[in-house]
């Protein structure tokens, strides 16, 4: 049966100092010994011992090096954790992919720190998701880690150049004349159009798969787009939950001026949503998960609860509304007119977002039920002489988007 023991340490009483703290010594020794054969290590016993002190974080520091970047999960954890995650950010910048813990923590509090330092530095990019912990039978803590690299230690350099190369690149597209959502509209589609949505990605979990490989999942797309976002100076954090009725997903908040907004680059990828939708057949960039607020959002993600997220209530950077796609009621004769607009002017699609169910619904059934777009596939056959056209269109109930693909 494993043991767990609490360890004592008090002042020697005055005028027999000397002899106890030669016994003391003593004891400390047969302690060691004692722990040492119990998985708990020399660093671990001499800073339970108050012998040692972290070089990382003291009670009361308020200065230390954060990257550069707003470190949202470290700013909203419980200041329990400031000195595991300071430690961790600091010995994992460093490169020290393994060593002995000056921190105390469980477990679980170890887990929550580490993911917390991923959330927050995307940089850490040759630091994978899962790592090796050794626990102290006598004290249930932590002793040391092992973290399981994706990149080897003498590639880093070269990769961290590499990155930095393909995130200018990106934001050598934007202007900083620009407004900021106009920028991070940029990186949005710019990560949409070079990457490519692939279970078998290699490094997924890391920026480098959607930077360098130009493959990956949700959780690389979203950890480029953070990366990218921290060399342009603008807040980002990366966001764990679940799809409903799916699996593990991540994404993205950003701030614009003072309002939070969620963007998924994942789901704004017209062949990831074609593969959600059942094969729809629309390669039209969806623009619904760009600086989208909690009510459009959270019916489909579903935050794991790891951290207290902001609210994001404001949708002032709606694309639709800024771009005159936005119809608070349906009227007949408007739908309409912008549909035979579309069309006219040899636009590729149109995209329609509707202000209320009911607006979206009576849309959803004079378009497709009653057919109401066939002037506008009739004047497409006519320009092409033929007697056939095929259209695609998708509707998505979450955010009352209607988009119609004419080729």
């Amino acid at each position: 049966m494993e043991r767990k023991e609490r360890s004592r340490t008090g002042r020697p009483e005055a005028g027999r100092g000397r002899g106890l703290l030669k016994k003391g010594a003593a004891i400390l020794m047969m302690t060691f010994a004692a722990l040492a054969l119990c998985g708990c290590g020399a660093r671990h016993l001499a800073v339970s011992a108050g012998l040692e002190k972290s070089p990382y974080y003291h009670l009361g520091d308020t200065e230390w090096d954060h990257g550069g970047v707003e470190e949202y999960y470290f700013d909203h954890l419980d200041s329990s954790y400031n000195e595991i995650y300071r430690e961790l950010y600091s010995r994992l910048s460093n490169r020290e992919d393994s060593g002995d813990l000056y921190a105390q923590v469980s477990a679980d509090d170890f887990w929550k720190a580490y993911y917390a330092v991923l959330a927050d530095h995307p940089e850490l990019f040759w630091v994978g998701s899962s790592a090796q912990t050794v626990v102290s039978n006598l004290t249930g803590k932590v002793v040391s880690y092992q973290i399981e690299s994706t990149v080897p230690a003498d590639q880093r350099d070269e990769m961290k150049q590499q990155l930095d190369a393909a995130a200018d690149a990106c934001i050598a597209q934007t202007d900083e004349t620009w407004s900021d959502y106009g920028r991070i509209k940029s990186v949005y589609e710019y990560l949409i159009n070079q990457v490519e949505y692939d279970l078998n990605a290699p490094s997924s979990q890391c920026a480098q798969s959607a930077l360098l490989y130009h493959r990956s999942v949700c959780a690389g797309y979203a950890k480029a787009f953070q990366y990218i976002l921290h060399r342009m100076g603008y807040f980002c954090t990366y966001v764990t939950g679940k799809i409903k009725n799916g699996g593990d997903h991540a994404w993205n908040i950003v701030r614009i001026g003072d309002q939070y907004y969620h963007v998924d680059v994942t789901w704004g990828d017209p062949v990831f949503a074609d593969g959600q939708e059942s094969g729809t057949g629309i390669t039209v960039m969806n623009y619904n998960y760009l600086c989208c607020t909690d009510d459009e959002i959270l019916p489909t993600h579903i935050p794991d609860g790891s951290i207290t997220l902001p609210a994001c209530t404001d949708d002032s950077w709606n694309y639709y509304k800024i771009n005159g796609m936005y119809y608070e009621t349906f009227d007949y004769d408007t739908v309409y007119n912008a549909l035979m607009d579309s069309v006219e002017s040899g636009r590729q699609s149109i995209v329609m977002k509707f202000g209320s169910a009911d607006a979206y619904s009576e849309a959803k059934e004079q378009l497709f039920t009653d057919r109401m777009y066939n002037d506008a596939v009739q004047y497409l056959m006519q320009q092409n002489g033929v007697d056939t056209w095929n259209t695609r269109y998708s509707c998505d109930d979450s955010f009352h988007v209607i988009t119609i693909q004419w080729s």
